[in-house]
């Protein structure tokens, strides 16, 4: 079983829904529970908010968020996961916001530097993953696995509604 395939069935045993908020990955963490049979159990919205308007106005990303710490920060990220839970009626959420490159590094940010937020049933985590400058794709491929395995401990452990 690959990493969203074991995300999907937990998410089934749980009884939740997810939904997530996409900026450099343009969709492929949905894109991977699509792929798995009974995605439609579990997958509640998916947003790809590639500018930054639309990760304001879409999932309601403060603006004073991404003027104080850039667009791609953890700030940012938990703001997308918990907008996307939110604005996407589900219990769990994923914000993912990065420089997947080509481009030359931006604000002092390395291309293939990736900020997550995860919202499991209230409860708010970040991190950032360094992959380097590998390429656009594998930047892209690598966060998507990333973010399903990271939420999939996290269901885990706050999945229960009574966490």
């Amino acid at each position: 079983m690959n990493s969203f395939e074991i995300l999907v069935n937990e998410l089934i045993n749980k009884g939740l829904k997810v939904s997530a908020a996409e900026s450099c990955t343009g969709g492929l963490f949905a894109s991977g529970i699509v792929s798995v049979p009974d995605a439609s159990k579990v997958l509640a919205a998916s947003f790809v908010t590639y500018s930054d308007e639309a990760k304001c106005k879409l999932v309601g990303v403060n603006k004073k968020t991404i003027d104080e710490f850039t667009v791609v920060s953890e700030n940012v990220a938990v703001e997308m996961a918990k907008g996307a839970a939110e604005n996407g009626f589900a219990e769990a959420g994923v914000g993912i916001t990065g420089y997947a490159g080509p481009a030359s590094d931006e604000n002092d940010t390395l291309v293939g530097t990736v900020c997550f937020g995860f919202y499991v049933n209230g409860k708010t985590v970040s991190s950032t993953k360094h992959f380097g400058n590998i390429g656009r794709n594998a930047v892209r491929e690598l966060s998507a696995i990333y973010a399903a395995d990271t939420l999939l401990r996290l269901v885990k452990l706050y999945g229960n509604k009574n966490n």
